[in-house]
């Protein structure tokens, strides 16, 4: 039984060095134009890790090759999956997003399985996301991602501008 079904709908990378994954990432996958958000803030009240609340601030710019959404997040500040990620193996190939049909089913049927959520939030109404441990799938993680009509908007402002 799958926890989520659907095609993926982004691939994400944590980095060193935000500016420099962008060139390279656009020269070798043929990326759009990046859209760098510096400095974003995942605060306590919205944000957990590892079943605690958490409060970190990361560096993310997202690009589009065709209708995959490409994803880097550099972390600056606290501990989160991103800095867990980066100490444990350096940068690299972090995680697969999935979009769900229903977010909170697919939540419950993999805490049926067994299979750890290791980090979750809520981008003000506009987006929740769950990162599931990935391990049994070959990838650190997987994340399911609810996305709400705002951030749609801003996600294909960014591919029109990537074509």
């Amino acid at each position: 039984m799958s926890v989520a079904g659907g095609p993926v709908t982004q691939i994400a990378w944590v980095v060193a060095d935000v500016g420099s994954a962008e060139t390279y990432l656009g020269a070798t996958m043929g990326a759009g134009a990046w859209t760098r958000m510096p400095e974003v803030h995942f605060g306590p009240e919205t944000c957990t890790y590892r079943g605690q609340p958490a409060d970190f601030t990361a560096h993310i710019s997202l690009a589009y090759q065709g209708d995959t959404q490409l994803e880097l997040i550099q972390p600056v500040r606290g501990t989160s999956i991103y800095t867990e990620f980066l100490e444990r193996s350096g940068p690299g190939l972090h995680h697969l997003c999935l979009e769900p049909a229903d977010f909170d089913a697919a939540l419950k049927d993999a805490a049926a399985q067994g299979i750890e959520i290791v980090q979750q939030g809520d981008m003000g109404g506009q987006m929740r996301f769950a990162y599931l441990d990935g391990a049994a799938a070959g990838v650190p993680f997987l994340e399911l991602a609810e996305i709400g009509p705002n951030m749609r908007m801003f996600f294909d402002q960014i591919k029109k501008g990537a074509r």
